[in-house]
């Protein structure tokens, strides 16, 4: 398996001195600050303003809002950076440095009342592309219950000042799992194929609805693998740093890094167990493609 993605070495050109630990107190505050713009301003009905990827994949007036107010808030913070967010148009920088935002990750929950959605923030170094950046600090902070992670590269991964441990699970049967699925009808269809493979051969399976909160829960042990294929940039960036500083594996399949074919989440060995199962399964098949 290829390395771990907290321990890539920063691209070329850009400072070895980058104070991590400053870029992981920016982040904490900016997703703590936009948790709060969601909680408080959840109304009693929420609307769907728009669709995504299908009829079922909503946005939000508050995911809008959410990334206003983390777009501005880096705009005056960190003004040479560039941003990738969810909800809006990229922002080109000159730091080498890349802010990527997931204004409320779990938007369907949001919009059920579920208490299962988060504030995602990170920043990476590089090009903005999980399978070659190099993630350097990062917040997870879950909307409804308060809880916060954050890591930084080299420095590790807390929750309320507890440093997190990824759990040792003795075998992939022993091991919860999380996952999620897609909102296109054939993408969720291959999904539930592979569901089938994976099931009979764990504990027993989590769909919990936020990838971000799934990655932390994997850094403090309480799932102990994760996967999932079709999750985005903003939907790893920070919960992918927490999981790997937390002492996780995190990559994709057939060499891959993590990507949208598929993110792969837990600590070695069992971790190899469970990629090879996805890859007999051929979990990262493109949908439409039959064996």
């Amino acid at each position: 398996m290829d390395e771990p993605t907290a321990t890539r070495d920063l691209p070329d050109g850009l400072d070895g001195d980058i104070d991590v630990e400053a870029l992981r107190a920016l982040a904490r505050s900016l997703a703590c600050e936009a948790g709060a713009l969601v909680r408080d301003g959840r109304p009693e009905r929420v609307e769907v303003a728009a669709t995504k990827s299908s009829a079922v994949d909503p946005v939000t007036a508050m995911d809008r809002a959410s990334e206003e107010l983390l777009r501005a808030r880096l705009a005056a913070e960190r003004p040479d950076d560039a941003i990738l967010g969810e909800e809006g148009d990229d922002v080109p920088g000159t730091s080498g440095l890349t802010w990527v935002l997931d204004p409320i990750d779990g938007t369907v929950n949001y919009l059920y009342g579920v208490a299962s959605y988060a504030v995602s923030v990170a920043v990476v170094a590089g090009p903005p592309d999980p399978e070659r950046w190099t993630a350097l600090a990062g917040c997870v902070h879950s909307v409804v219950d308060g809880r916060t992670w954050t890591a930084a590269r080299g420095g590790g991964a807390e929750r309320g000042g507890r440093a997190l441990r990824v759990s040792a699970p003795a075998s992939l049967a022993q091991s919860l799992v999380g996952t999620g699925f897609g909102y296109a009808a054939e993408r969720r269809a291959r999904q539930a194929e592979v569901l089938a493979d994976v099931l009979p051969r764990v504990r027993d399976i989590r769909r919990l609805g936020a990838a971000a909160i799934d990655l932390c829960l994997v850094a403090e042990g309480a799932l102990d693998l994760y996967y999932e294929r079709g999750i985005n940039s903003w939907d790893m960036a920070a919960g992918g740093l927490v999981a790997a500083e937390a002492g996780a594996w995190v990559g994709g399949l057939r060499g891959r890094g993590p990507s949208s074919a598929m993110t792969v989440a837990g600590p070695a060995p069992v971790v190899t167990e469970l990629v090879r199962l996805l890859e007999d399964a051929d979990a990262d098949r493109p949908e439409g493609l039959s064996d």
